[in-house]
């Protein structure tokens, strides 16, 4: 099922406006909550075109003053990134919650003026105003154009409605946009809506969902530039749907306010808006393995499951508490079963990891202690007269905090001690759009109030950012009662910068195929927003997958930045079968537990790739456009993705295929990983893709840094570090490594070593240098395991001769040893960690 035209979507959001459904068979999308009907702009207001009628120059930048009594700013905040605001005049420039840095060095700029246009130019871009009509132009440092204004419409206000028209090409393609339906990842065509929906059970085609991120790239003649759209307020981008020559942005109130950042790598534009709007935490270990959880899980459930795992030896680090452990859905209570001792000792006894759920609605239930101290402190959010807003959720009448006021957000992260004290380590915030039942649209009235005096908004213009709010009171709970622990925080609400507090899974999906097919573009353009620790309830929510489909599913999964098994109340399932690996039957049971393994083998190479995100905001689950834009073929690729920078991951997303097409982006060499085959990249192959195959592919020259399975993170040492190498003439690893689980990395707590194999003629050479040694290490031994190779001659390292031993186990246990795999052709090297000479190994002749 594919996204519908610009106008069927429109006839969606206008008419869906149904309760949220509460069926397990497939909903129909016009059964979805929508919110309420889209606000067009004025084809008249938008014609009518500012003129600049003063200039002023600042010191990053130019103030213009234009007709109609409105103010720009041209700020250059760096030397490739620029923001523009368009105020009425007199009003102050606008940051939201969004924004994480707003003191910016001013780059050095040169100012001009001709007749009808100033020039603000820097090394990296250069930016021409018109004056009349007002219109911006971005070009790169050699002339060429990035990014215009659409000059028939420009920019401006339609009536209390900021908007900006941009000129388009008609390859140009379109990235980001936060969480998004259909199945394609290019976004041109598409009408897009950001306004946070709880939209259970999402269809391909749902314009709203739960999540708002006004952010996107651009890619036009392999160049990237970056967009957001800083407006809290319901937004809209219509993204080319209307014409091949423009694409527009708006919102239904608030200030005309963008940020422009250019490349040309689209890894340059998500390294600036992360600053821009924060980057994500360096994560705990723990919260990178598997996680399960149901909703309406019993306390004796939660234990079975939990037990069940450890006795089958799959590994699973963390189980959940959905809102049955609640004391009648009171938030900061737990049920008596969900409560006792016993419950938390036997799993604190298996080494897991626990989150609980957590819903802003307050009980309003005098005589409970949150309802009486949010009441006497006036923290609930206000209808318009001023009295406390009430809509019922899942406690019935219930109240709801104004997180906007920081002593709110202060007292919400005080009383998370009622969760911490009994081992919680990570907290859920679901329900925060925020959902309201009994509400119009399923949530508050737009003229619901928060914050007060000078700091009052109305729902409308705070809407998108509850659940940012929420996330940040949470955040700082950890800071209250873990002080040196990394947060752990899951959202299924964001806005902009939300990146900061949380991670993010995609809401209430479906057991269906589309859904599975369509998880890959959504994460992807998610990871293109700014948030790289994403991800999709495994097996689908609503509804229940079948054998196959939960094969595909968790092939899928254990790939995922964010990895977590999570389904829907047996009450809404026509079939009552459950989503744990076992319940499928052995052959599935065995596919599951094959690829779980392989996410526990490659921790050290997922935290490190999260490591990167955390550094300079690059996606783990990437598209294929990321690293690859100079690849026209990549543009539109929405069925493969890179599992961060060396592996492909190419999976099979439609009911009984078993076979399929693969691309290769050109300018690599690519290795079949499960048969060592070689290909050539710039082509497409096919492969077979059996029910237990996922095909996956490795860039030649790769090292990807590997470790024995652990039940649990945190089980075993990690003694001996595996680097799977692929090697044509060389492979570099950059390996960082601290605790894991504290905040001691700020203080120099952490460790990188430099790693470089190289083929030299008739041998390869192995080095590694310490370029950081803050962290005591446990690691005693290297395995270099080299695929493809010719058996060797002899290994030495200086005068130290390599022992050759006969089997792979051996090798890892024992240094300065060595194994040949004739069968695979691969070779095995056990280097001692504190090795500083050059491990030489030789060969009789060039490899084959």
């Amino acid at each position: 099922m594919h996204k519908p035209s610009k106008n069927v979507s429109r006839l969606i959001a206008t008419t869906a406006i149904a309760a949220t459904v509460f069926s397990a068979q497939a909903p129909n999308v016009l059964a979805v909550t929508q919110p309420h009907p889209d606000k067009e702009l004025s084809q008249e207001a938008v014609q009518e075109q500012l003129v600049v009628e003063d200039v002023k120059q600042l010191d990053n930048g130019v103030m213009l003053d234009l007709s109609s009594d409105q103010q720009a700013f041209i700020r250059l905040f760096s030397e490739d990134m620029a923001k523009v605001s368009i105020l009425k005049e007199g009003e102050e420039e606008y940051f939201s919650e969004a924004i994480k840095k707003k003191d910016w060095a001013a780059p050095e700029f040169d100012l001009s003026q001709a007749d009808n246009e100033i020039t603000l130019s820097t090394k990296e871009i250069t930016i021409k105003i018109k004056k009349e009509p007002f219109g911006i132009k971005f070009l790169d440092k050699e002339g060429n154009v990035i990014n215009e204004d659409y000059m028939q419409n420009g920019a401006g206000y339609d009536g209390e409605k900021p908007y900006v028209y941009k000129k388009t090409d008609k390859d140009e393609a379109f990235y980001g946009f936060g969480e998004q339906g259909g199945l394609e990842l290019n976004q041109r065509g598409e009408s897009i809506g950001m306004f946070n929906t709880d939209a259970y059970a999402y269809q391909p085609d749902t314009k709203y969902l739960y999540t708002s991120i006004p952010f996107f790239m651009g890619l036009k003649d392999e160049k990237a530039y970056g967009i957001f759209f800083d407006n809290t307020n319901r937004s809209y981008f219509e993204m080319a749907s209307e014409s091949d020559d423009y694409y527009y942005f708006y919102a239904d109130d608030g200030k005309l306010n963008y940020y422009f950042m250019y490349g040309p790598e689209i890894e340059d534009v998500l390294d600036q808006y992360t600053e821009l709007t924060g980057k994500m935490d360096k994560p705990a270990k723990w919260s990178l393995g598997l996680h399960q959880s149901k909703w309406e899980y019993t306390a004796e459930d939660i234990e079975r499951v939990a037990e069940t795992y450890r006795e089958k030896e799959i590994p699973l680090d963390t189980m959940h508490f959905d809102i049955d452990y609640m004391d009648e859905y009171r938030v900061f209570t737990w049920a008596d079963k969900f409560g006792s001792e016993a419950l938390h000792q036997k799993l604190d006894n298996m080494n897991f990891h626990k989150i609980t759920i957590n819903d802003p609605a307050v009980k309003k239930d005098p005589g409970y202690f949150m309802y009486d101290e949010g009441t006497a402190n006036d923290y609930w959010a206000k209808n318009p007269d001023g009295t406390n807003f009430v809509g019922e959720v899942w406690p019935g009448d219930s109240m709801f905090p104004d997180f906007s006021k920081e002593e709110v957000r202060e007292w919400w992260a005080s009383k998370h001690d009622v969760l911490f004290d009994k081992g919680i380590d990570g907290v859920w915030n679901d329900m925060n759009e925020p959902a309201v039942f009994d509400g119009p649209y399923h949530t508050m009235p737009l003229d619901v109030t928060f914050g007060e005096d000078e700091n009052q908004r109305s729902h409308a213009e705070y809407h998108n950012l509850y659940g940012h709010d929420e996330a940040e009171a949470t955040y700082k709970a950890f800071e209250m009662y873990k002080p040196n622990t990394r947060p752990f925080v899951l959202t299924r609400d964001m806005f902009a910068g939300s990146q900061r507090y949380a991670a993010l899974w995609t809401g209430d999906n479906v057991s269906e195929w589309d859904h599975l097919q369509m998880s890959i573009p959504m994460n992807t353009n998610i990871g293109l927003s700014g948030v790289p620790f994403v991800g999709n309830d495994i097996g689908g929510f609503a509804g229940r997958p079948d054998a196959e489909m939960f094969a595909r599913w968790i092939e899928v999964g254990a790939f995922l930045p964010f990895s977590r098994i999570h389904y829907d109340s047996d009450k809404k399932a026509a079939v009552k079968q459950g989503q744990e690996p076992w319940s499928f039957g052995e052959e599935v049971e065995d596919i599951s537990k094959k690829y779980i393994e392989m996410r526990y083998k490659l921790m050290p190479y997922l935290y490190n790739t999260f490591i990167e995100a955390s550094e300079d905001g690059t996606p783990v689950q990437q598209p294929l456009v990321y690293q690859f834009q100079e690849d026209e073929n990549t543009y539109n690729i929405s069925d493969q993705f890179m599992f961060g920078e060396s592996m492909m991951i190419a999976p099979v997303i439609k009911e009984g295929q078993t076979e399929r097409d693969v691309y290769l982006p050109e300018g690599e060499t690519w290795v079949d990983y499960w048969t060592g085959e070689e290909f050539k990249g710039g082509q497409t192959i096919h492969t077979e893709a059996e029910l237990s195959h996922l095909p996956i592919y490795v860039k030649k020259d790769s090292m990807i840094p590997t470790r024995e399975v652990q039940q649990y993170t945190g089980e075993k040492p990690m003694e001996n570090l595996v680097f799977d190498t692929y090697l044509e003439e060389e492979a570099t690893y950059s390996f960082y490594e601290d605790d894991g689980a504290t905040l001691d990395h700020k203080d120099g707590e952490y460790n990188i070593t430099n790693f470089k194999v190289e083929r030299k003629g008739k041998h390869i050479e192995f080095t590694n240098k310490n370029e950081v040694t803050g962290y005591d290490t446990e690691i005693e031994s290297y395995t270099l395991k080299l695929n493809g190779e010719n058996a060797p001659k002899k290994i030495k390292a200086a005068r130290s001769k390599y022992k050759e031993v006969d089997s792979i186990k051996e090798v890892k246990e024992n240094q300065e040893t060595y194994f040949y795999n004739e069968e695979d052709e691969t070779l095995y090297v056990n280097v001692p960690a504190d090795e500083d000479k050059k491990v030489k190994i030789q060969f009789k002749g060039k490899k084959k």
